[in-house]
C-alpha cells in the first residue's frame, strides 16, 4: 500500500474514533476543550510513529510469544520521552492531561497497529501508517472537543466564536455530552462513508432511497432476457404478471 493510501486510511477509511471506535476513554475524558484533544493527538500520533517504526525493526527478532508485552515494553519507553518533553515544555497541557499521557502505554489504537501492521511490513510503511492512524486520532479528538467547547462554553482554542448573550450548555463539555457528541459524530461519518461506497458501487439516490443502476444485478432471471433494455421486456415482470 502506498504511503499516500495509508495516510488516507488512517484519517479517513479507518479512522480510528469515528470507524474503528478505538481510544475511547481518552476520546471521552480530554475533548472537554479543542486544545486538549490536540495535544492528545499530538502525543498519541508521536508514539505511533515511533512505536511503529521500532517494532517494525525488530519484529523478525521478537518470539510470537511474546510479542505483547514487548510491544508494551516499546511503547512504554516512547510514552515516556512523550511526558517528559510534555511536561518540560507544556506543563499546562500536562496538567490538563493528567494520567492520560502515560495511560498511552496500553491504548487500543497503539497496541492494535502494532499487532495488526509494524509487525507484518516494513518500516517505511509503518511509519505512514502511525502518522495516518495519529493524524485521524488528532482531527477526531480536535474536532469532537471544538464541538463540546464551542456549545459547551462559546469558544474554541480558547478564542470567543458566540455573541456574548449565548448560554452555554454545561452538559456538552461534561461526561453525558461527550457520549452524545461522539454517538452524533460517529453516526454522522458512518453514514457519509456508507453513502459514499455505494455511490462507488453503482447506487444513485432517489425519493425512495438509494437504488441500483443496474437494477437486473443479482436477478435470477437475468439470464432469460440479458439484463432487460427499451426494447427487451423484463423477465421478472412478465413472470410476476403472469402469476
Amino acid at each position: 500500500m502506498s504511503p499516500l493510501r495509508l495516510l488516507k486510511n488512517g484519517i479517513l477509511t479507518e479512522n480510528p474514533t469515528f470507524v474503528l471506535v478505538l481510544g475511547l476513554c481518552p476520546t471521552l475524558a480530554v475533548t472537554s476543550s479543542a486544545s486538549n484533544g490536540f495535544g492528545m493527538g499530538l502525543a498519541a500520533t508521536a508514539v505511533l510513529m515511533g512505536s511503529n517504526v521500532m517494532i517494525s525493526m525488530i519484529r523478525k527478532f521478537i518470539p510470537d510469544e511474546i510479542r505483547i508485552p514487548a510491544f508494551i515494553v516499546v511503547i512504554a519507553g516512547f510514552v515516556t520521552i512523550i511526558q517528559l518533553l510534555i511536561s518540560a515544555y507544556a506543563p499546562a497541557l500536562d496538567k490538563s492531561l493528567g494520567i492520560f499521557i502515560p495511560l498511552i502505554v496500553v491504548n487500543c489504537i497503539i497496541l492494535a497497529r502494532a499487532e495488526a501492521f509494524a509487525f507484518k511490513n516494513g518500516v517505511i510503511g509503518s511509519l505512514f501508517d502511525g502518522i495516518g492512524m495519529g493524524l485521524g486520532f488528532t482531527f477526531a479528538l480536535t474536532f469532537i472537543g471544538s464541538i463540546r467547547e464551542l456549545l459547551g462554553n462559546g469558544t474554541v482554542f480558547n478564542f470567543s466564536l458566540i455573541p456574548s448573550f449565548y448560554q452555554p450548555a454545561l452538559l456538552v463539555i461534561l461526561a453525558p455530552g461527550g457520549f452524545i457528541t461522539l454517538g452524533i459524530l460517529i453516526a454522522l461519518f458512518r453514514n457519509l462513508q456508507l453513502r459514499k461506497e455505494e455511490a462507488s458501487a453503482g447506487f444513485k439516490p432517489d425519493f425512495d432511497g438509494w437504488k441500483k443502476l443496474d437494477a437486473c444485478e443479482g436477478c435470477a432471471l437475468k439470464k432469460y432476457c440479458g439484463g432487460g433494455g427499451l426494447s427487451v421486456p423484463c423477465a421478472k415482470e412478465e413472470k410476476e404478471g403472469d402469476s
